[in-house]
């Protein structure tokens, strides 16, 4: 088992992460960051995810400061994964432009993975472009 798999002794690495979080961070932010991820975390919780809707991108997000928006994506990893070494990179390619990924400390100083995701998205930006031109030749909604 590595150092960063280890339980922590007072409860679950969300919990011990949000510790963290609330020393370092200004009340104010924190309670910012609480109201964005207390939602997600009960859905978590309650094994609910795939009826709520969130996302730290979009119009909604775009009042939420970086980096309020980048702890909210650690804070949810960290309850999804059970790990405290997640990290957020950015990525760009000439398709997407920059995108923030959360990922694992190993991968996010690989190169060679980092080019495997930056493919990824590639490919999934082209698949999306495509549903989009045949949803608008269907005359169907093409806002996903």
């Amino acid at each position: 088992m590595n150092e960063h798999e280890i339980p922590p002794p007072d409860g679950r690495p969300v919990d011990v992460y949000l510790d963290l979080l609330r020393v370092r961070m200004e009340n104010d932010d924190y309670q910012l960051l609480l109201s964005v991820v207390e939602p997600v975390l009960q859905a978590i919780d309650e094994h609910q995810m795939p009826t709520i809707d969130f996302s730290l991108d979009g119009d909604n997000a775009e009042a939420l400061p970086q980096e309020i928006r980048d702890e909210a994506a650690l804070v949810i990893a960290t309850a999804v994964t059970g790990r405290l070494d997640n990290e957020v990179v950015e990525i760009s390619t000439d398709e997407t432009g920059p995108v923030r990924v959360v990922t694992d400390a190993a991968t996010a100083c690989d190169p060679e993975r980092l080019g495997e995701i930056a493919d990824y998205l590639k490919e999934r930006h082209k698949q999306n472009e495509e549903l989009r031109g045949i949803a608008e030749a269907s005359g169907l909604p093409s806002d996903f």
